[in-house]
């Protein structure tokens, strides 16, 4: 193998890895932002839950005052 074609198989394999790296870096990304969204949810419905029980609490103790 000559010298141009090596150049030219390294360049190759060099854009195919930045390529690779590049569609990691691309599923990572979509698994971070995936996993935010599931935490979000996940801390609404808490929050929500949280509510509710509380709601629960001042009913049973006479605290809830409708207004």
């Amino acid at each position: 193998m000559n010298n141009q074609s090596a150049a030219a198989q390294a360049g190759q394999v060099k854009g195919q890895a930045e390529e690779k790296g590049s569609q990691l870096m691309d599923k990572a990304g979509a698994a971070a932002q995936s996993a935010k969204e599931s935490v979000q949810e996940a801390g609404a419905q808490m929050q929500m839950k949280a509510s509710e029980a509380a709601d629960a609490v001042k009913d049973a103790t006479g605290m809830n005052k409708s207004t």
